[in-house]
């Protein structure tokens, strides 16, 4: 057991990380289309709440809560 905790168990921690660094350092040798990040695109402007949607009797509070929780309902 004490041989597996010296040798063998620290080995695998090291090849693990040996592993982990090599595909993280493998993306400067992609094409460069590929190396980029990911794309992000601008957040669509969120439509005020219809009348369907809010609660009768709540504050405009509710209506934007409910939005947030319902999602928006686009057309």
């Amino acid at each position: 057991m004490a041989f597996f905790r010296q040798y063998v168990a620290p080995l695998i921690a090291v090849l693990g990380f040996l592993i982990a660094l090599f595909f993280v350092s493998a993306r400067i040798f992609l094409p460069s289309d590929m190396a980029a990040p990911a794309p992000v695109d601008t957040p669509a402007q969120v439509a005020a709440p219809s009348n369907s949607q809010a609660t009768l009797g709540a504050p405009e509070m509710s209506a934007s809560l409910s939005m947030l929780i319902k999602g928006a309902l686009i057309d």
